[in-house]
């Protein structure tokens, strides 16, 4: 019995001989592994993963982890930009529109630019006299750049215009610019006693309601508006862009043969501070108004005329009592000549009739010339080849305003 006697307790009570301990088996790999203190090793598990759809086509980096598994990193193609239609190089191609009275403006815009095309709209009326528009071959506007050159010049016409300027974003156009170059209510900025109407508050509003188009809010082009707190009478649906006709009559002021002796005079302080900046290498005179009695005097605050070719410079002119009061003032004050120049010729009730052109006989006798832009047809059209009078085209700065 000594051989059941020397084996094991275990044995004895029936229990099995443990054989070879098992290797141990890897465990599933967690879909989020935790980071190991241990580098990877040759031999480990490698892994190519698609990950949203996105293929791992073409070259691709493989980033490995501790885990042990290997991710190739994917190369995503960059997305398709549909190129904007309209467009050509680096140019905008815009389709522009306009009222009559805006028609020898508008031909030359589109002399000024190949990439702008004129377009044109139906005006008629019903027999009650309210309008009846159309706009030709619609459906081939959509996806363009349009543009639409306006003339507010009274009340009668603002509706008609208005009704075009509201439905042109509507036909599925890729942008809107609306051109107003004289924003008529401009002189009605404020109120000085209760019950006042603040109409260039009204037109502001109206103007910034006109629809969006597929590319954003409608923009809108303004020429030295009267008072430069007027932007912000415009509310967030549309992008107001002012210009000036200051540099065009830059351009002109160096053509002629005494330009090195012109000084720049303002007709009173709000002039000033309108311009100043775009002339400050002129020198400048500042004139005021004061009250005497029952008159109104207009007066040089600041700087010399003698000798000097001074250019008074304003936004506008209706009247032109203030204009024909700074030039005597100048003339008295030893200016050899006098011009002038405003944006906005308005002359209501034929007041251009009151200037006349100086025939070389002295600044007391007239103008040497009185420069306005085109901004208000109806004017052109009154003192056309009428001295002193020149036309300074807004052609240019439009068909430059239309490429931004």
């Amino acid at each position: 019995m000594a051989t059941a006697a020397s084996a094991t307790p275990a044995a004895a009570f029936g229990a099995k001989t443990p054989g070879p301990a098992p290797s141990p088996q890897p465990s599933p790999a967690s879909a989020f592994p935790r980071p190991s203190p241990r580098a990877s090793t040759p031999g480990r598990l490698r892994a190519s993963l698609r990950l949203g759809g996105a293929s791992a086509t073409g070259s691709s980096s493989v980033v490995g982890n501790a885990s042990g598994i290997h991710l190739a990193a994917p190369v995503l193609a960059p997305l398709a930009v549909p190129k904007m239609s309209g467009t050509v190089g680096s140019q905008k191609s815009v389709l522009l529109f306009y009222c009559e009275e805006m028609r020898e403006l508008a031909e030359k815009v589109v002399a000024r630019n190949d990439d702008i095309e004129l377009r044109s709209i139906t005006w008629r009326t019903f027999a009650d006299g309210f309008p009846n528009l159309f706009i030709s071959n619609a459906h081939t506007i959509r996806g363009r750049h349009v543009a639409f050159l306006a003339s507010f010049s009274s009340p009668s016409v603002i509706f008609e215009q208005l009704s075009i300027i509201y439905a042109l974003p509507k036909l599925f156009i890729s942008s809107f610019t609306l051109i107003l170059p004289f924003f008529p209510t401009g002189t009605s900025e404020r109120m000085e006693d209760e019950g006042d109407v603040a109409t260039a508050f009204t037109l502001a509003r109206i103007l910034s309601h006109i629809p969006i188009s597929r590319g954003g809010p409608s923009s809108l082009v303004i020429f030295d508006i009267h008072a430069l707190q007027e932007r912000f009478y415009f509310g967030d649906s549309v992008l107001p862009c002012f210009e000036s006709g200051i540099p065009i009559l830059k351009s002109r002021l160096q053509e002629l043969p005494d330009s090195d002796n012109i000084t720049i005079a303002f007709p009173d302080d709000g002039a000033w501070k309108r311009f100043y900046k775009q002339l400050q290498h002129f020198p400048m005179i500042v004139c005021n108004k004061v009250r005497e009695g029952e008159q109104r005097i207009v007066r040089i605050k600041e700087g010399d005329a003698r000798g000097r070719h001074v250019v008074i410079v304003d936004d506008l002119v209706q009247s032109g009592g203030t204009l024909i009061e700074c030039q005597k003032v100048l003339a008295a004050h030893g200016a050899a000549k006098v011009s002038a120049y405003v944006t906005h010729g308005i002359f209501p009730n034929k007041s251009w009739e009151k200037f006349h052109p100086d025939n070389g006989e002295g600044p007391e006798r007239g103008l040497s010339h009185f420069w306005i832009t085109d901004s208000c047809p109806l004017t052109v059209n009154a003192v056309k080849n009428r001295r002193p009078f020149e036309i300074l085209s807004l052609a240019g700065p439009i068909a430059s305003a239309l490429q931004i």
